[in-house]
């Protein structure tokens, strides 16, 4: 199979996993550790998290219901504690294998789940940060954002806007995203799907397909 199409999910694959900083905060905070996990994962289409990424709620509204969520489960945890977890840190040899796949002249994309929070497509807390996440953003041909399309992964629907934008068929396209959910949409459409468990890994499956090496 030939590819020329690389398609991207941002936080956990381009940056450091949210899920890290979420088990700090729980751990810090004295609750069960996948607190935050469990709550994301009950009712996952119509929850706190699915609203916000759908910009269906605000702020506001997402730090108090996912408060309710969170009590629902016997855990005291507010939405605006989760929200300033998710600007993971960026992975300099993901970055590098984006400039790599331009020069060989793959068209790449980024579909992310985000929420109207923070600075910038991140959700950066600071000024620097977000300047160097819209820095990576720039490389992409073609971005979804969750928030901005009023829509979700892993909605099919998702994976298709994305391939109509790019003018692609998903055979030609390769996914990556750390959420094994998100990833399988991706290979029912005929996609080569890589679910992300770590940056190494990653990068050794996706230079699997394309028969190269990254960094």
């Amino acid at each position: 199979m030939t590819y020329d199409t690389v398609i991207w999910d941002f936080g956990g694959v381009i940056t450091s996993s949210p899920f890290d900083a979420f088990n700090r905060l729980e751990a810090d905070r004295g609750v069960p550790q996948d607190s935050v996990r469990r709550i994301n994962s009950a009712n996952p289409h119509d929850n706190a998290w699915a609203k916000f990424e759908r910009s269906e709620i605000d702020t506001a509204g997402f730090d108090a219901l996912f408060a309710e969520e969170a009590i629902a489960i016997g855990v005291d945890l507010r939405g605006r504690d989760v929200l300033a977890c998710l600007a993971g840190d960026i992975r300099p040899n993901m970055v590098a294998t984006l400039d790599r796949l331009k020069t060989d002249g793959f068209t790449i994309g980024c579909i992310t789940n985000n929420v109207p929070s923070g600075k910038g497509a991140g959700m950066a807390m600071d000024s620097e940060k977000a300047d160097a996440v819209a820095g990576i953003m720039e490389r992409f041909d073609h971005i979804i954002e969750s928030s901005k399309a009023g829509i979700r992964k892993p909605d099919l629907r998702i994976y298709q806007m994305m391939c109509e934008a790019l003018d692609v068929n998903p055979a030609q396209c390769i996914y990556l995203d750390d959420l094994g959910i998100n990833c399988k949409p991706a290979a029912a459409l005929g996609m080569a799907a890589i679910k992300v468990s770590a940056e190494k890994q990653a990068l050794t499956e996706l230079g699997a397909l394309l028969e190269t090496t990254f960094p």
